[in-house]
């Protein structure tokens, strides 16, 4: 996961200035000099990373920090400030044009994932109830047609193509196109090179003058660490790019790119892709990603990932079986299932404030669920929605049926009972009647 190396040196480093209670002068600068080496580490431009620390040390050596009560949270609460302004300060939209389509330029180098993400955005705008069209203007890479028109299908989103005509041509018909079949927004696919070149350059260029798009996205692969910084300037100097779309920031990258790229070029990080699914694109926003980095957690994303994959009417049914019925097996199947759609577990767990802390070193294996599906999955109907019915022979049947120890039958089904017993006791004591959301009728 990015950041998860910064944001353990950045909970180190707050943790013994909380340790001190008082702080000196020499204490915040001391703490800004780790800070700063924390960022270098995490591929952080060194002028950015220099200039961040110097804006924070001098906030922080003011006299409403250093007579304040609680100092140390004063100097984290300067820090998250800054990291917001860092990296934009709030979320930047598209440009939407008077007149419908709006047009959208997808480019940048190749392997940078620009097709994939153009499926993504799609995708990302379709849900938001408007109709997107796919534009192949790859006229030169082996099956980026064909790879267009997979990620469009999936999407449920239209691929305009012409097959390897000149690709400002292609564009200009794409475009009068959406005006004649209703598309409010047009994503242009454009061919990527192994490095910048002038034909690539020329091409991009014809492009935006010929339909004159209300956005130029540059995608930028998050693992190229400062690389990606250097190549969104390169970019935005010769097409004057209106933001970035940043992929691959649920692996391992050091996260620089993300704090570096509006500190160098002055444009806006407007998506962070953040897994391979279609879904798995979110709008950037600073504050919840300064929120990440300190480990406090961003619970709105996941309020609003949860909305995206949680099936609500089924999420009622259960919170009415939880408090009138008990939950069974069937049940506990259907909530896994619900869990896998929201992504990786460490990414979800991440969200939930104090939880990046906890989660430092921590393997977390996503292969237990599926391990867990199939051992209810080997029982039987009538063993699911009673699990008492399980005795030692079943437990031995279940278990060879699901390639599982009868050792795991049995955490699964204590783990139920006592789940049960929780749920009873929440019952008992009429805790759910606290919550007003949780009133679910008989």
């Amino acid at each position: 996961m990015a950041f998860e190396s910064l944001s353990e040196k950045l909970s180190a480093v707050f943790k013994r200035l909380k340790s001190k209670g008082k702080l000196s002068e020499s204490d915040v600068r001391e703490g800004m000099r780790e800070v700063r080496l924390a960022l270098l580490e995490a591929d952080v431009n060194y002028k950015v990373a220099k200039d961040f620390t110097a804006k924070v040390t001098e906030r922080a050596i003011g006299a409403e920090v250093m007579e304040s009560l609680t100092p140390a949270q004063m100097v984290i609460k300067i820090v998250n400030e800054e990291l917001t302004s860092l990296m934009g300060g709030g979320e930047v939209r598209l440009n939407r044009p008077s007149t419908p389509p709006a047009v959208i330029l997808l480019c940048g180098l190749q392997g940078s994932g620009k097709t994939t993400q153009a499926g993504k955005l799609a995708y990302h705008l379709r849900e938001k109830g408007n109709r997107p069209l796919l534009v192949a203007c790859d006229v030169y890479r082996p099956a980026a047609i064909d790879q267009l028109k997979v990620v469009g299908e999936k999407g449920g989103v239209p691929v305009f193509e012409m097959g390897t005509q000149n690709p400002v041509k292609i564009a200009e018909a794409a475009v009068a196109h959406a005006k004649d079949y209703g598309n409010n927004y047009v994503l242009i696919d454009t061919a990527g090179r192994l490095q910048i070149d002038e034909k690539l350059m020329n091409e991009l260029k014809n492009i935006k003058e010929s339909v004159h798009p209300t956005d130029i996205l540059l995608v930028v692969d998050a693992m190229t660490g400062q690389e990606a910084v250097n190549v969104a300037k390169a970019f935005d100097n010769l097409l004057d790019i209106t933001g970035v779309i940043l992929t691959k920031l649920d692996g391992d990258a050091r996260g620089g790119a993300a704090l570096s790229v509006r500190a160098v070029t002055g444009k806006p990080i407007k998506f962070v892709g953040t897994g391979e699914k279609l879904a798995d694109l979110e709008v950037f926003h600073p504050d919840r990603m300064a929120s990440r980095i300190l480990g406090m957690g961003d619970v709105l994303t996941l309020i609003e990932n949860a909305q995206k994959t949680v099936d609500e009417k089924a999420a009622k049914e259960t919170a009415r079986k939880m408090l009138h019925e008990g939950l069974d097996l069937n049940d506990l199947l259907e909530q896994l299932r619900q869990m896998k759609k929201m992504g990786p577990m460490k990414n979800v767990l991440s969200k939930v404030p104090g939880m990046a802390q906890q989660l430092n070193g921590v393997e977390i294996d996503d292969r237990q669920i599926d391990r867990t599906e199939a051992i209810i999955l080997s029982m039987t109907p009538a063993e699911r929605a009673k699990p008492e019915l399980v005795n030692p022979s079943r437990k031995r049947r279940i278990a060879a049926g699901s390639g599982r120890k009868i050792e795991d039958v049995n955490r699964l089904l204590k783990g139920y009972v006592q789940m049960q017993k929780m749920m009873k006791q929440f019952k008992k004591k009429g805790i759910w009647k606290r919550f007003p959301g949780m009133r679910i009728p008989h």
